[in-house]
């Protein structure tokens, strides 16, 4: 398996995929700004989406690959056809069911998950209409997920990284179709999730017809299999999706602050979303087969080299990463929301904060693919709930001092408090530590990221009168201070010896 490349292949199509969520994003708040409508759309569509991280690409994810691989390894391409079709029926038949529930009770849900809603009726209405449409999404994309699974463990990751791509097509034409169609954004955004849900799943079903695995359909049983998979997630919920989790409890929080506070930090998140698709979960998704092949037949040492390469790539370029996200939050927002002064530098401060967490979020997807490759998801809960507990006292105390931007800043912590976690873990019983050799790497990427940043400040001294002078000149100026970033934080890691294009070339052939 070659992990460096299939990290790749799955991170460059998830920079296509973000590239025309921020086209969407630009849209939104152009079109609408930050307002009750937004508030109302972003809660309906954080729902499914909640629900997608945690339950689909989480711990189902995180449960499935490995139990799809041992079985492809161990019994053969036939048995693991099976056990993929029991799980998609079993899976049909119970999110149909949930779906059918919430729709039903959304009103009760919305007083739980936006409580603060209850003093705008406006508001509230719009979200329990907008969550009424949007969540049917969740069946469909799970059943995505589950299909992208397998397409993965059979080292096809194009196709699968490429289902986000559609989802944003989908939202980007009915904003531009919704004033034809004679109805509002927000009805056209939430008809458009559930519309793209049918379209990615034809999508990964036909690649999986492709691929030599057409997934039949067949009457729900809770066979061996499913229930195996079942006792696998429950934890896996928990530790699959920490940081999300408390995004979400962010959301509910948010609710209670001034309005537009739930606004601010979808689009923050969105920007800060960038560097954890493209670099996390390209991570986690090209490791976790890998992993799971390589533990089942016996081979430790390539399993051991496999994360000690996942984890070097992933500081070289987390870390400067953050911090050009965290000196450039404020322009790059102006640029691509248009939204006014105050706003976005609402918007640029909680994005700083959540950029701090992004090196944590991104080591914490490969340990914990480290524990689901032993099909070990008990650990990662365990430590999953501690972390939980911490960032929801973190966020009541922060968002006394600090509103939106203190809940922003409790999840960078607590997304460090679990990484550091979950490596104690992985220390403790033996299955991976850090060498020596990787601190002073660590070291020496710490100084070439500084390095950087005192370029970036040293440009904006003599550059900043192009902000405020028009979008070309932003633009350009943005365009201006990724290159100084790049150059300088390139020059310093050439002299460190942190890039070695012969290394680099041998890691992308080497199976």
């Amino acid at each position: 398996m070659r992990i460096l490349k299939a990290a790749m292949t799955v991170g460059g199509f998830t920079a296509v995929s973000r590239v025309f969520g921020l086209v969407r994003e630009m849209m939104i708040s152009h079109l609408l700004g930050a307002s009750i409508v937004t508030d109302a759309f972003f809660v309906a569509f954080k729902f499914p989406n909640f629900f997608r991280r945690i339950f689909a690409e989480g711990a189902f994810n995180a449960s499935f690959v490995p139990l799809f691989s041992h079985t492809l390894v161990s019994e053969g391409e036939a048995a693991a056809k099976g056990m993929a079709e029991k799980i998609f029926a079993a899976l049909a038949f119970v999110l149909t069911i949930f779906v059918a529930l919430v729709v039903l009770f959304t009103p009760s849900i919305i007083h739980i998950l936006a409580p603060g809603f209850a003093t705008t009726p406006e508001r509230f209405e719009l979200a329990v209409t907008y969550t009424q449409i949007t969540f049917p999404y969740i069946l469909f994309i799970s059943l995505t997920a589950h299909l992208s699974g397998v397409l993965n463990s059979l080292d096809r990751f194009a196709t699968a990284a490429g289902v986000p791509v559609l989802l944003n097509i989908v939202m980007i034409a009915a904003l531009l179709m919704a004033p034809k169609w004679g109805v509002s954004y927000g009805i056209a955004l939430s008809v458009s999730v559930c519309v793209a849900g049918v379209l990615q799943l034809l999508w990964v079903y036909f690649a999986c017809v492709r691929a030599g695995f057409r997934i039949h359909l067949r009457l729900p049983t809770f066979s061996p299999e499913v229930r195996k998979l079942c006792r696998l997630m429950i934890p896996g919920v928990i530790g699959a999706g920490v940081m999300n989790i408390n995004l979400f409890i962010d959301t509910i929080l948010a609710s209670f602050l001034p309005a537009k506070s739930i606004s601010f930090l979808f689009y923050a998140d969105r920007l800060n979303q960038f560097p954890l698709s493209i670099l996390g979960i390209a991570m986690g998704t090209a490791l976790l087969p890998s992993l799971s092949r390589q533990l089942k037949a016996g081979d430790y040492e390539k399993a051991y080299h496999s994360k000690k390469l996942a984890i070097e790539f992933a500081i070289q370029l987390t870390l400067p990463a953050a911090l050009g996200l965290m000196l450039l939050s404020y322009p790059m927002i102006h640029v691509i929301y248009g939204l006014s002064v105050s706003d976005t530098q609402a918007i640029a401060s909680a994005l700083a904060a959540f950029a701090a967490g992004i090196p944590a979020y991104v080591l914490t997807k490969i340990f914990a693919a480290s524990f689901f490759a032993r099909q070990d998801t008990k650990t990662p809960v365990k430590i999953g709930c501690l972390c939980i507990a911490i960032n929801l006292i973190l966020n009541l105390v922060l968002m006394q001092f600090f509103a939106h931007v203190g809940l922003a800043l409790a999840t960078s912590l607590a997304a460090w408090v679990n990484a550091s976690l979950l490596y104690a873990g992985l220390k403790r019983r033996h299955w991976f530590r850090l060498t020596p050799a990787f601190w002073i790497l660590t070291g020496k990427v710490v100084i070439a990221t500084a390095a950087m940043g005192l370029g970036l400040w040293a440009f904006a001294l003599v550059g900043s009168d192009m902000l405020n002078h028009g979008v070309g000149l932003e633009v350009f100026y943005i365009f201006l201070s990724v290159m100084v970033g790049l150059a300088v934080y390139a020059v310093f890691s050439v002299s460190f010896k942190l890039i070695n294009l012969t290394k680099i070339k041998q890691a992308l052939l080497r199976r």
